[in-house]
């Protein structure tokens, strides 16, 4: 059994693309996904081993669960090697590895805590740093990039395009969205609409995330959303 794209998008996304190893948090979306698909790298660890004689093989564990979000862990090349050489199993078990990801994933759904915003620029000072992140990444790989127009059907293009909305424009997302339900209050009553399509946005695309929607379902990005936040 392979593992399924909604525990891929969910592995990807919950990490933000780093190694969730103790310390490590190398940045897995340029260097590691670079002419392979997502799928297919071997960072997408096993937390009990896929196969029998592997580090933590568990023989009562289902397949589904074997290859499920819960049993997975994001890592970088290095150290996904170091948890599973044979000499190591003692020391890098289940419950260690649970806890590293744990660790890593609430770090990065905590990242904005202790931010605490008083006035509107504030705010917009926040989310243009995500918004200008999130345009790099679809300038630089998305559908209609320079790099995707010269090299269409290209599969390198496409699995740096599907790891980089993954694990940069999901988790900016999420912080942005963070943002606004904490502080929308700073928006005047005639922005309001326009922050209300934008979260309309970054919903829908929560959803694609978490398979309950196709992608071509995901609401567009209002262009009105970065105007009022990059116009002052």
């Amino acid at each position: 059994m392979a593992i399924s794209e909604k525990s891929i998008k969910l592995l990807w996304s919950n990490a933000a693309g780093r190694c969730s190893f103790s310390s490590c948090g190398e940045n897995l979306t340029v260097a590691e996904a670079a002419g392979y698909a997502p799928y297919t790298l071997g960072e997408m660890a096993h937390i009990k081993g896929k196969k029998p004689g592997s580090n933590r093989y568990d023989e009562n564990q289902r397949d589904t669960e074997r290859d499920g979000y819960g049993n997975l862990i994001l890592l970088c090349p290095t150290h996904h090697t170091l948890i599973d050489k044979a000499e190591n199993e003692a020391h890098f078990t289940v419950e260690l590895l649970h806890e590293m990801k744990v660790e890593h994933e609430t770090a990065v759904a905590n990242r904005l805590d202790g931010v605490k915003i008083v006035e509107v620029d504030q705010l917009k000072d926040q989310l243009s740093i995500l918004l200008a992140e999130n345009h790099q990444a679809w300038e630089q790989y998305g559908p209609l990039s320079d790099n995707a127009k010269k090299h269409p059907n290209n599969d390198s293009i496409y699995a740096l395009w599907t790891s980089f909305r993954l694990s940069i424009i999901v988790p900016n997302n999420r912080e942005a969205m963070k943002l606004l339900t904490e502080n929308r209050g700073v928006f005047s009553r005639a922005e309001q609409r326009i922050v209300s399509r934008y979260i309309s946005h970054v919903e829908s695309y929560e959803k694609w995330v978490q398979d309950e929607i196709p992608y071509q379902a995901v609401v567009r990005f209002p262009t009105e959303f970065e105007e009022l936040i990059l116009g002052g």
